[in-house]
């Protein structure tokens, strides 16, 4: 896919905006992957020329990074991206069987796009939210305690289009194209507007409040700790 010469000319400026935060233009290299991608909907052979040509990269240098991230995407993929997280926790709790039942349910297989367009699927690493197992994300933005028939109805609805809410985060839900925007550094205005912390989370805080627990000065134990010396049975 070609960059439109009105989409160049909008990219250049993003461009240097982005570049003109790092010390070191290369650094620059991540950011604006997402940029061009937020652009395209994917990252395309002319969007890795672009990044290259603004960083004094090789395209081959550009596309090693595309392809090692695999929140690059080198085709299409759906305007919601459900990615399904199956690692330990998630795993025992469902996860697995959560990504089987979308597949057969879309009937598509990994960062492939129904044919309406409107949605892909992924499996994904651990999103940092074992407290929440087992999680779907759509376009980064978090689905808790999900179940398969809560993952098909979610689907569901992305397909519809009707209003879906996050568990967490955001208070509406973007486009994958959207999210790429946010990544590449430019906010949309929705941080804090969602659900943030949920009890789970805040579970072990309350715990350590309730104990009279503060995090360890540098180099020391935390605060009302006994030290390995003068607990029992440290066999000092």
């Amino acid at each position: 896919m070609a960059i439109s010469d009105e989409a160049r000319a909008r990219l250049e400026a993003e461009a240097a905006d982005i570049i003109g935060r790092y010390p070191r233009s290369r650094s620059a290299l991540l950011p604006l992957l997402h940029l061009v991608q937020a652009e395209e909907g994917y990252v395309s052979d002319d969007g890795i020329a672009f990044c290259a040509s603004r960083l004094g990269l090789t395209d081959a240098e550009v596309a090693a990074v595309t392809s090692f991230y695999t929140m690059y995407k080198r085709s299409p993929v759906g305007r919601y991206h459900v990615g399904v997280c199956t690692n330990t926790l998630c795993a025992v709790l469902g996860g697995d069987e959560i990504l089987a039942g979308l597949r057969d349910h879309l009937g598509v297989a990994d960062d492939e796009p129904t044919a309406d367009g409107m949605v892909s699927l992924e499996h994904v690493e651990c999103n940092a939210a074992c407290d929440f197992a087992p999680v779907v994300m759509v376009n980064w933005e978090f689905f808790d305690n999900m179940t398969p028939a809560a993952a098909r109805s979610l689907v569901d609805d992305l397909r519809a289009g009707r209003d879906v809410v996050p568990s967490r985060g955001a208070a509406r839900l973007c486009s994958f194209r959207e999210a790429s925007k946010i990544l590449a550094g430019f906010p949309d205005g929705q941080a804090g507007t969602g659900a943030q912390a949920g009890e789970p989370t805040l579970a072990g805080l309350r715990v350590a409040h309730e104990n009279g627990w503060a995090a360890p000065e540098p180099g020391g134990n935390p605060a009302g700790a006994a030290s390995p010396a003068g607990r029992e049975g440290s066999g000092a």
